[in-house]
C-alpha cells in the first residue's frame, strides 16, 4: 500500500536527531528538542550546558564557537543543529586535560611572545582550531599555523604566544618532552616591600 505524500512527510519529521558529543550519543525530536533553525552553537550551550564555546560575534567572524566535527574544526554558530545528525562532535569539554595543545596553553608564557592566554574568552575556539589544524596538518610550520588559525580573533592580542603554543603541542605530538609547568620562567618578579617611609595614597581628597 503507497504511503501517502501527507503521512509519509510527517514519518520523516518523526526521525530523531542522533548526534555523538564528546563520545557520548545524543536523541533529538525534531521540532521539539530541535527546532529547523537552531544553531549548533545554541544547542550545545543552552540546550546541553556544554558553555566551554562562546557565542561572540554570532556571524562566523571571531571563531570563539569553534568545535570538532568529525575531526574537522567548524563554526558552531553557522551550524545548523540538524545538520550535525549522524555526526561526531567534539567541545573542549571533551578534551582531557593533559591534551599537548591544552598543556601548551596553558605552559606559554616565552619571553618575546608572551602568554597564549589573557582573558581566556577566546581560547577555547583556538584550542579548538588548533586541534582541527593539527588532526589535519599534524606538522605545520609557523606560516600554517597562523594561516590555519587565521579565523579566530583575540581582543587581548596574544597572536605570537597562540602560535608558539601550537608549536609546542606539535613538539609534543612529534614526541618531543611534554612541557612541565613546574619549569616554566615565570616573567614576575619576587615581591617589593616598599619603605616604611614611603607615603601611600590615603583616598581622601582634600577639603
Amino acid at each position: 500500500m503507497a504511503t501517502k505524500p501527507g503521512k509519509q512527510a510527517r514519518e520523516t519529521k518523526k526521525t530523531p536527531i542522533k548526534i555523538k558529543i564528546n563520545g557520548q550519543w545524543h536523541e533529538f525530536e525534531p521540532g521539539r528538542d530541535i527546532v529547523p533553525e537552531m544553531t549548533l552553537s545554541y544547542l550545545l550551550r543552552e540546550k546541553l550546558g556544554f558553555t566551554g564555546l562562546k557565542v561572540a560575534c554570532d556571524e562566523g567572524a571571531c571563531g570563539a564557537c569553534t568545535v570538532l566535527m568529525d575531526g574537522k574544526a567548524v563554526l558552531s554558530c553557522m551550524k545548523l543543529a540538524a545538520e550535525a545528525h549522524g555526526h561526531e562532535i567534539l567541545t573542549i569539554e571533551g578534551l582531557p586535560e593533559d591534551d599537548p595543545v591544552i598543556r601548551a596553553f596553558v605552559a606559554q608564557c616565552e619571553p618575546g611572545y608572551g602568554t597564549a592566554l589573557q582573558c581566556g574568552f577566546c581560547t577555547p575556539g583556538f584550542v579548538m582550531a588548533a586541534k582541527g589544524l593539527l588532526n589535519e596538518n599534524p606538522k605545520p610550520t609557523t606560516g600554517e599555523i597562523k594561516e590555519g588559525l587565521s579565523g579566530n580573533i583575540c581582543r587581548c592580542g596574544c597572536y605570537s604566544g597562540i602560535a608558539r603554543a601550537v608549536l609546542h603541542a606539535c613538539e609534543e605530538n612529534k614526541g618531543g618532552k611534554p612541557r612541565s609547568f613546574g619549569s616554566m620562567h615565570l616573567p614576575i618578579g619576587p615581591s617589593v616591600r616598599l619603605p616604611a617611609s614611603t607615603s601611600r595614597p590615603k583616598g581622601r581628597g582634600k577639603p
